[in-house]
């Protein structure tokens, strides 16, 4: 089943993309400078990432443990 029509999957997804959005603007910064267009969308990723880090880790961390008991 796809990502998209599952929505527990849909949200590994979007949790795997926000902390790898915010690993890849850490590590390289040059790669998300610009603010607009399709990489613009994964700026706001990691801004997201930054900003909401414990959030995002608490996230990370619940949706690790009911994908290994669930």
């Amino acid at each position: 089943m796809s990502a998209l029509f599952n929505f527990h999957s849909f949200l590994t997804v979007v949790l795997l993309g926000i902390c790898t959005c915010t690993f890849v603007k850490m590590h390289f910064p040059a790669i998300l400078e610009q603010r607009n267009g399709f990489r613009g969308f994964f700026w706001k990723a990691a801004r997201i990432g930054e900003r909401l880090s414990p959030w995002v880790a608490a996230g990370c961390f619940t949706m690790g443990v009911s994908i290994i008991f669930f």
